[in-house]
């Protein structure tokens, strides 16, 4: 089976065509959708030139794959998509505006390039179905939880999946074995901590603004200052702007989201860029610490996602401020492959490993199909 992999994000989308079998990726391409992707209009034109660059227009595909953020309660697995299952994705955008209006868009323009081929949908926050009720409540008052289904789901699924079955190869313990920390740090951050390839504990929440700070997403903050702002005036479409759009390092910069670019600044004498790295490299730190506490021992720690895969500097500050708990100092490994960064024989193990949603997402598109 040979499926087209469209994984559209907050600041990209991303086009694979996948031979299913044997996890072969035989073509990619990347549109750059800025920090912003919400801003970005011409879905359509991107997908047909994604599909033609990865070799699908002139080898039809036998299916096509979405990575969605959110599946809320409905969606705990890979489905074929049809009006009733895009009608669904696109309401749940009120849970993930920076998210799923994209992932229909997305969809959208999909079916109307290859309407002859079916569609599948995998969702993120299906990895996360086995959390337990501790990781899952927020204590909340009981009728707000019923009324409006306030809970945890987790997020960055696909990508979690991925790494843990290659932390397994890497390290020659099988997965159900293991005891995993994955920090998936790029545009969206989170941190999953994984027993025996289940999730156990992750950072964000109801929706993916929750957790560590983020390149445009506040992250966790305190609601008292929601409050406040609202009281002072603040409208609530202002409010989310802000806290989806202008803040994490974006914010703490005040002029850029990305990390290479604060990296950069930061060797240059830049104050303002070295202490937005400082607040970021704190802020993962802190999470994996928290997510460590559902584990019963810590085996190994994953960094995956663009800052995770590329940025020795932001390793290493997380790692640092990790000491106390045992994780030792990254290697400075080159290159882009997966890669131990971490002594043999350490435990913690540190891991580099590159995101591979798009080879999750066609196994999804496989099952889902019968394949």
């Amino acid at each position: 089976m040979r499926v087209l992999v469209l994984n559209p994000g907050s600041s990209s989308l991303k086009a694979s065509l996948v031979e299913v079998l044997g996890d072969r990726v035989t073509g990619s391409a990347e549109a750059d959708w800025g920090s912003d992707a919400t801003s970005h209009a011409d879905r359509a034109a991107d997908v047909a030139r994604l599909a033609e660059e990865v070799g699908a227009a002139s080898a039809e595909p036998d299916a096509v794959g979405y990575r969605v953020v959110h599946g809320g309660e409905e969606f705990r697995s890979p489905i074929v998509v049809d009006d009733e299952v895009l009608a669904a994705i696109a309401a749940l955008a009120e849970l993930a505006p920076l998210h799923n209006t994209i992932a229909a868009e997305t969809i959208r323009a999909g079916r109307e390039r290859f309407p002859q081929l079916p569609h599948v949908a995998c969702f993120d926050t299906a990895f996360h179905a086995t959390l337990p009720p501790e990781a899952i409540r927020y204590a909340l008052p009981p009728d707000w939880v019923e009324r409006w289904g306030l809970r945890r789901y987790g997020f960055h699924g696909l990508s979690v999946e991925g790494a843990v079955a290659r932390a397994g190869e890497m390290l020659g313990v099988p997965t159900h074995e293991l005891r995993l920390v994955v920090a998936h740090l790029g545009s969206g951050c989170s941190v999953t901590a994984v027993h025996g390839g289940r999730s156990v504990a992750t950072s964000m929440g109801f929706t993916p603004l929750e957790g560590m700070v983020m390149g445009t997403r506040a992250g966790s903050v305190d609601p008292g200052i929601l409050l406040h702002l609202l009281r002072a005036g603040m409208s609530v479409a202002d409010l989310g702007d802000g806290l989806e759009h202008r803040s994490g390092l974006l914010g703490l910069s005040g002029r850029t989201a990305s990390v290479r670019d604060l990296e950069t600044a930061s060797a240059a004498g830049g104050a303002v860029a070295r202490e937005a790295l400082a607040v970021f490299a704190a802020s993962a730190a802190a999470s994996i610490a928290a997510m460590a506490t559902g584990l019963d021992r810590l085996d190994a720690l994953v960094f995956t996602g663009g800052i995770g895969e590329h940025s020795h500097l932001v390793r290493s500050a997380v790692c640092r401020r990790l000491e106390v708990l045992g994780v030792p100092p990254p290697a400075e490994v080159a290159g882009d492959d997966d890669a131990r960064l971490s002594q043999p024989g350490q435990r913690p193990a540190v891991l580099r490993i590159a995101a591979r949603e798009e080879l999750t997402i066609a196994r999804g598109v496989a099952t889902a199909l019968g394949g």
